[in-house]
């Protein structure tokens, strides 16, 4: 009877909440299309494909054997040749201006040189600004360079009689999961994480502190309700609507942006409602502490935006943190729920293998939910 009755109750307090949702376009608004907005911006934005690097070429050789180095990169995505520069002066102006990311520049007598035996040695002029583009860049003409000389042993080599040579050591590589190397596919599905993190925490944020704002708090404290009822009864309906963020976001990254979901999608919405009801327990404790609208968005703002980005291993892989940083990534959430997505739609594994972040994840919204209870206060204020 008492079981019914409390059941009874949350159902009231949900149907209620779900009514002053509907009402309140703006909520309704930064629940459910904020979510799907947020990852279509940041998917197309955000990219860590190094593509189409502006190069500028400084020939100072003008022979045959520097034409034929310069079309090798003339022929690849990932170098874009921004032409000839006259003198190694204008270099820095363009690099300046960001017209270029690199130059390359072949020194004079650079054919004579090779056909001589000796080591004709090229220049790279590389805009250290973003050493993350650079780091790659280089790599890009290395690889071009290595392929280069390749040829040009073999050309040798046929010269002298010697038809092919057989090289002692040859990588083959495989790629598994990932074969095209798109970064959309590890990409989207943090951002998927990271936008759920802060809109639950942030809409859930207002809950209680809008009942006490609007003096309704004072009426719901006159009737026979129990805190873990206002608290289930404020939950549910923001649950609900996480949960749908959850799978129009997913849909969104399967036929938009072509993210594989290789797992089941049934464990996947699962494990996300333990990862929704953690996040959004964090917006009740917050609204119940506050009592404030505007406090609650700042403070769930703060408490979840960069914390999720910067310590989850999105961004910033943890094994490079230091040991104490290390240690503070065990209590974002989000950490473990990226890590169980990029399994489970990259991989194709579940449970059996992401078992312990499952745990974590019960612990945390568990832990949270107690908490939240805890601090939510069925008095009035004293004066």
């Amino acid at each position: 009877m008492m079981l019914s009755r409390s059941i009874i109750r949350i159902a009231a307090l949900a149907e209620k909440e779900w009514i002053q949702i509907r009402r309140d376009t703006r909520s309704l608004i930064l629940s459910i299309f904020l979510p799907v907005f947020l990852l279509l911006i940041f998917g197309y934005a955000l990219t860590m494909d190094v593509k189409r690097v502006s190069t500028a070429v400084v020939d100072q050789d003008h022979s045959r054997l520097s034409r034929r180095f310069v079309e090798k990169f003339a022929h690849t995505e990932y170098i874009s040749l921004y032409g000839h520069v006259r003198s190694t002066r204008e270099i820095d102006a363009l690099i300046d201006r960001g017209d270029i990311i690199m130059a390359i520049v072949i020194p004079r007598n650079f054919e004579r040189m090779h056909q001589s035996g000796k080591r004709a040695d090229i220049q790279l002029v590389v805009d250290g600004s973003d050493s993350t583009s650079a780091t790659v860049a280089i790599g890009y003409v290395k690889s071009i360079l290595f392929e280069f000389n390749n040829e040009n042993k073999i050309r040798e080599l046929g010269a002298i009689g010697i038809a092919s040579v057989a090289m002692p050591v040859e990588v083959r590589s495989r790629i598994w999961y990932n074969a095209e190397l798109k970064s959309k596919n590890f990409i989207v599905p943090g951002i998927i994480v990271i936008v759920m993190s802060i809109v639950s925490a942030l809409i859930t944020s207002l809950t209680i502190s809008r009942e006490w704002e609007r003096g309704t708090m004072e009426t719901l404290i006159t009737t026979p309700v129990r805190k873990f009822e206002v608290f289930l009864g404020k939950l549910v309906p923001y649950i609900l609507i996480g949960l749908f963020d959850i799978i129009l976001t997913i849909a969104v990254g399967f036929f938009v942006f072509k993210v594989p979901l290789r797992g089941s999608f049934i464990e996947l919405c699962l494990v996300s409602l333990l990862f929704l009801v953690g996040t959004s327990s964090i917006g009740i404790m917050i609204s119940s502490a506050t009592r404030s609208q505007v406090l609650s968005v700042q403070i769930a703002i703060n408490l979840t935006y960069l914390p999720t980005i910067i310590l989850s291993g999105y961004v910033f892989p943890i094994k490079n943190m230091p040991a104490f940083v290390q240690a503070i990534t065990y209590l974002i959430p989000a950490r473990y729920l990226i890590s169980y997505m990029k399994g489970i739609t990259m991989k194709g594994i579940g449970y059996t293998v992401l078992w312990s972040q499952i745990l974590f994840l019960f612990l945390f919204a568990l832990g949270v939910a107690l908490v939240s209870l805890r601090k939510l206060s069925l008095r009035l204020p004293e004066k």
